[in-house]
Order: C-alpha cells, then structure tokens, then sequence
C-alpha cells in the first residue's frame, strides 16, 4: 500500500512499519531504515527534497551517506592498539619485508613505549596534545629511544592517514624524531689497529682487521665462508650478512645492489687469509670463515668477551680495545676506520661509498662499474699506508 505524493512515496509494510522512497536523477532512492510512523517517513522525504533543492551540485544519494556513516562508525572503534599490531604484520618498505631485527625492534618501541599508553585509545580520538604529552612525559630521558620511539608512532599514524582512518596525523612535534650523534667516532691509528689484534684470540685476529682495511659489518663477516674469499684474485665477495633477532639466527641478502660487492683486499692481508683459512676455518667450501666452538655462526657475545677486573681477566673484543686504550672504539666503528683510511689513498667519494656498500640502490648503480675498476687501486693503497706486508 502505498501514498503518492508530490515528491517521493510513503509505504505502509506488512509489519506495520514504513517505507519512504523517490526517484531523483533517474534513480529510486529509499531511506536507509523503515519508520514507526507515516509522519517519521513523511519527514525524511521533506528534508531529502530540502537537500537536493539547496545544493543539488553536492547532493549524494542516501545510501551514499549510509555507507559513509557506516565507515566512520567503524572507524571510531579501531583502537590505535588493534591497528598497530596490522600495521606492523604487513608493514614492507620498498616492496621488501621488515627484516627480523627491524621487526623485533618496532615490536620492543610498541611494546615497553608506545602501546601503554596508546592501545586503548581510538585512532580518531588521538589529537596533537595527547602526543605532546606522552613524549614530554611518559618517554624516559633516552635520546636515541625517544627519537625512535617517536618516529615510530608517526609513521603509524601517517599510514592511518593515508588510509583516510583519520583526517590527518596528530604527530606533530617538530625535530622529535631526529637525534643527535651521541657517540663520536674515532678513527682507530694504524697503531692502535695492531695493539688490538695483538690482544685478540687468534681465531678472531683477522675478524679485526677485515673489518677495519675492508670496512665489513659484523653480521657480514660472520657469514662470508671459504667460497667468498677468492685469494687469487684478492676479493672479498659480499653477498649476505646474518642477524639475530630475539634469539633467532637469519642469514640474509642486503638492503640494496650497493651492499652485495665484490671489496679488494690489502695485500698486506693475504698472508694472515692463508694462514686463517688453514687453521681455524670451518672445511668445504660453504664452510664458515669465523665459525663458532659449535660450528655454527659466531655469536657476537663471544667475540666481545668481556674487559678484565680484579676478580677476573678479560679476553675478546672489549678486553683488546682495553689493552689498546680505546674502551670508546665499538666494533662497528671499524668500519669508519676504514672509510678514513680508504680516503687517504686519495680515492674519490662514489668509490668510498660503493666499498663500503653504504649507498641507496639508484646511486649503486650509477657508480658501481667505475668503483669496481678502482677497488684494486684502493685495496693497493690501503696496504702502502700499513708499511707494506705485516
């Protein structure tokens, strides 16, 4: 049963209930939910043809705006807990899964800084002064945390914007994600170099200079094998790195074409190779050049040892620096090291940068042809600034 009407209809539904519908553009247009009464039903209509006769030009169908109503609605109940835990199972950069270390990284910001005190809340209620307030006063007084922390979160939330889940991103304090160097590297003298393999097992000698004439990253060094030194040629083939990451060992390729290189070695070097490669390298040619007791890779706890006291010597990594006087040299410092002693041979920057695969990949492949043809030259170089072969 139905009432014609100037503009639009009102049924009456077998259930008592109404039904208000019209035609516009065409179309036949009903309310997105039925009445108890006619006057109800009578009233939708009067404002719908209100709204088209007002602005036509913006006027969106009703069920239009009942999807629309519908979407904020479930938007207003995603917590910024329930959305971080997506974001961080999908999150890819360039295409490219987190890797394991960066993942447990992100998982430890949310867990012990972010999510106490965001998780509950919903996305569309996070505003500018809640983020003010929690870097002011719930973040400890660590600046590279902090700087992390806070990059975190702002990008999380930059991902909820560009998924129109907000308006925009409520993380708006200026400079908070940046942090100044607090460690100031300094390079290792050629000196220091040798005091410091003096004082390390002889197994894990050659780990140091690697490091510093070749500028390796730990996690690179601990998974080359036999096949990756060619001694003939003089090359080092970089080709993967192994991290760990709560608890777990994953062997894996590098960030960008600039990090998988072939690097040139010093041939003030190549004796110490031969000699490391018949006594303490693991057998066959996928065996590892710096294998642990167990065969396995080296855990970085046992190359560092520990720094002597009077309860007990030191032995490892920290034990050698100590002994060289240099408690503030890190082993990734090494390959600063090696970058500045790299530069005093004179090579060029893109060269630099191509043996210390420390590039993005578009500028990797612009340089990396000329930089292969002048690694040798480097490698050359490098050993001139040794004294010749030590």
């Amino acid at each position: 049963m139905a009432e014609k009407r100037t503009f639009g209809n009102v049924e009456k539904l077998p259930s008592g209930r109404y039904r208000a519908l019209y035609r516009h553009d065409g179309r036949k247009h009903t309310a997105p939910t039925t009445f108890d009464d006619k006057d109800t039903a009578l009233l939708w209509l009067r404002n719908e043809r209100r709204a088209i006769e007002d602005d036509p030009l913006n006027w969106t169908p009703p069920s239009d705006r009942a999807k629309a109503a519908q979407g904020a609605r479930k938007r207003r109940g995603v917590t910024f807990g329930d959305y971080a835990e997506s974001w961080l199972t999908g999150r890819k950069v360039r295409g490219r899964d987190l890797s394991p270390r960066t993942r447990a990284h992100y998982r430890r910001l949310l867990d012990e800084h972010i999510l106490p005190t965001f998780a509950p809340v919903p996305l569309v209620s996070i505003e500018p002064e809640d983020v003010d307030t929690w870097h002011a006063l719930t973040l400890p007084h660590a600046p590279t945390m902090r700087a992390h922390a806070y990059s975190l979160l702002r990008t999380i939330l930059g991902t909820a914007t560009d998924r129109r889940l907000i308006v925009s991103n409520p993380a708006k304090i200026r400079g908070a994600g940046n942090v100044d160097r607090v460690h100031k590297v300094e390079p290792a003298t050629v000196e220091e170099l040798a005091a410091i393999v003096e004082h390390m097992p002889e197994r894990h000698k050659l780990m140091v200079m690697l490091a510093a004439w070749c500028a390796l990253r730990f996690g690179e060094l601990a998974e080359l094998r036999r096949s990756d030194v060619l001694t003939r040629k003089g090359v080092i083939k970089v080709r993967r790195g192994v991290v760990r990451a709560d608890g777990e060992v994953t062997v894996k390729g590098p960030k960008s074409a600039a990090g998988s290189r072939d690097v040139h070695i010093p041939p003030h070097l190549m004796p110490m190779i031969r000699e490391h490669l018949l006594q303490h390298t693991a057998d066959g040619a996928s065996g590892l050049l710096f294998p642990s007791a167990t065969g396995g890779h080296l855990n970085p706890s046992t190359f560092y040892g520990r720094e002597s006291t009077k309860a007990k010597k030191g032995h490892g990594w920290y034990h050698a620096r100590a002994q060289a006087g240099r408690t503030d040299l890190r082993f990734h410092d090494l390959r600063h090291t090696g970058a500045v002693l790299a530069a005093k041979t004179g090579a060029p920057l893109v060269d630099l940068m191509a043996r210390l695969g420390h590039s993005t990949t578009g500028a990797a492949m612009r340089y990396q042809h000329a930089a292969a043809e002048r690694d040798a030259e480097i490698a050359r170089k490098l050993s001139d600034l040794a004294g010749g072969a030590q």
